[in-house]
């Protein structure tokens, strides 16, 4: 009865890290789009550092 319960509680464990790093990866996905287009945004704005969306 406990290896079953072992055996079940890794498998439940296993799912949810997979869903997690599946959603960490669209999230990834995400935050490049947003930093690509504020790149593309910026190269072309007026240029120089005032052109900057965000304060790095």
């Amino acid at each position: 009865m406990v290896p079953l319960l072992l055996v079940l509680l890794l498998a439940l464990l296993l799912f949810g890290a997979g869903f997690a790093i599946k959603v960490l990866w669209w999230f990834a996905v995400a935050v490049l789009v947003i930093w690509l287009l504020g790149f593309v945004m910026r190269s072309a704005g007026t240029g120089g550092s005032r052109g900057r969306w965000y304060r790095w």
